[in-house]
């Protein structure tokens, strides 16, 4: 609490640019991932009258199965899509008007989705989604660079954590609107299939009131005067000279190297183990199992004896709990770091999943195991809104110098979108051949990234890009040669910040 007081006291612009940021921005990726599961029985119903009324025939049950689960995960391809074309758009506009453009897509999807039953297609259900995700892949990136651009370096890893709560937010809501008492009835389905279109219109008019991104300003548009501007726009009278210092430092070490594309960050050899970090946290961040736990808890609660009705609202609580910690994880990410959290939510993921595959096993022949696989389920949640999903999102803005942001982005939002639509067409699979052994498959995942975040990743808390990368060549160096020449290179970044604070 006198952590918010202080960030509202000292940096109320700032608050205001990540309200504004996430309520367009992972709000709605967060919103359409949980939303679907409430009206599900009502759109596989117009789905059956669509096709009587046209065809005059009934469709049979696998048939309205195929069509429930493309108009579920063309959300992917739709949100592939966006994080392939974020990079250029948001180098090209700007990370501000590339969020501006970016809620038309919401909007659009949310006048089909409102309307789709008055016209009895699903089909507008499907291109919706489809449009909805749009939105989310380009939202995701660009909030992304937005708000860490835009951060204190000393607040950074707290604004990151932001974008993690903002998507908490968005399934807490999805969940909440969902059940039968507000939104989730079968005259009101399609307005809550339509929401998204009313926080995209809310920050379609409130965006404006916000200054371009001071990094971007300055290091992509070579805008000092601007960039300042923008600095005491979010900042306030507070001092940040030292910031446009180190951004100039930066802009001097990179000055004859214009925004790279996805192909040359592959190419460039400099970046390698900072690329395959990104590839590698993005994919555990979908395959770490959080899908598979969210799926057996319904299995779990009625074990414990809640009632059928009675599902939705345990379901509320593991929403509320990813909430709570997400926030609770922002007022001690900048004292424990980034990397601590990462490996420490990994770990503790494991060794719950491994617990829990055998707790779920046996939970039909001994009565007090279900009780206690419910609490390994939010013990789960616990540690992955503690770890992965509070660091993973900001992490290439922060491992990667300007000229990669957007590629790095661009990579990661692409890895983690591939790996939500491959999960959701092979998990039903898995869940049919393994049951609840499919939980030992995450538990490698998650083994298997903790110990990477461990041995091959720096902390990256108060140090800039270019301390990052140094510190990533010195980890990797594989003799004394690279070691020494790392060496220098920390002590000419240093020499450059030294002569640009004399300046």
């Amino acid at each position: 609490f006198v952590w918010c007081v202080y960030l509202q006291l000292n940096y109320p612009v700032l608050i205001l640019a990540i309200f504004i940021c996430s309520i367009g921005g992972t709000f709605q990726y967060g919103f359409n991932i949980s939303v679907m599961t409430s009206p599900s029985q009502f759109i596989k119903e117009l789905v059956n009258k669509s096709c009587v009324e046209r065809f005059d025939r009934i469709l049979m049950d696998w048939e309205v199965s195929l069509i429930w689960s493309f108009t579920v995960s063309v959300f992917c391809i739709g949100g592939l899509l966006g994080s392939l074309i974020a990079s250029s758009i948001s180098s090209r506009f700007g990370r501000k008007r590339c969020l501006l453009l970016n809620n038309f897509w919401a909007i659009l999807g949310a006048i089909l989705m409102i309307l789709s039953r008055t016209a009895n297609s699903f089909e507008m259900i499907m291109v919706g989604r489809f449009l909805y995700g749009i939105n989310a892949g380009i939202g995701l990136s660009a909030q992304a660079m937005y708000l860490t651009e835009s951060a204190p370096k000393n607040l950074r890893a707290m604004v990151g954590v932001t974008i993690a709560t903002a998507l908490a937010i968005g399934k807490f809501c999805g969940q909440l609107l969902g059940i039968r008492e507000l939104l989730g009835t079968e005259k009101s389905w399609p307005w809550l299939l339509g929401f998204n279109g009313f926080t995209a219109l809310f920050q379609l008019c409130t965006l404006p009131l916000l200054p371009e991104s001071p990094r971007f300003l300055l290091l992509e548009r070579g805008d000092l005067q601007a960039s300042e501007k923008a600095f005491r726009k979010l900042w306030g009278k507070k001092d940040h000279s030292k910031e446009v210092v180190e951004m100039l430092e930066e802009k001097a070490a990179l000055q004859s190297i214009r925004s790279c594309s996805v192909l040359e960050l592959f190419q460039n050899r400099t970046v390698r183990w900072q690329l395959l970090s990104i590839v590698i946290v993005f994919t555990s961040l979908q395959l770490c199992g959080i899908n598979a736990v969210y799926f057996y808890s319904f299995d779990v609660f009625r074990a414990a004896g809640i009632q059928e009705h009675r599902l939705a609202y345990a379901a509320l609580g593991t929403g509320l709990c990813e909430l709570t910690t997400s926030i609770a994880c922002s007022m001690i990410i900048e004292s424990m770091g980034k990397k601590d959290l990462m490996f420490r939510g990994y770990i503790g993921m494991a060794a719950s999943l491994g617990l829990l595959s055998v707790t779920v096993y046996f939970q039909k022949t001994v009565w007090w195991l279900p009780y206690c696989s419910m609490v390994l389920v939010f013990v789960f949640i616990f540690f992955f809104s503690s770890g992965p999903a509070a660091t993973t999102i900001p992490l290439p803005g922060e491992i990667l110098t300007q000229s990669f942001k957007s590629a790095g982005y661009t990579v990661g939002c692409t890895v983690n979108w591939t790996c939500l639509f491959v999960l959701g067409s092979l998990f039903p699979i898995l869940v049919e051949h393994l049951g609840n052994f499919c939980f030992l498959i995450f538990l490698a995942v998650c083994l298997v990234c903790g110990f990477h975040v461990r041995f091959n990743m720096p902390e990256t808390k108060d140090r800039t890009a270019l301390e990052i990368s140094a510190e990533f060549d010195r980890m990797h160096a594989k003799d004394k040669t690279s070691q020494k020449k790392n060496s220098s290179k920390i002590c000419e970044i240093k020499a450059q910040e030294t002569k640009c604070t004399a300046e």
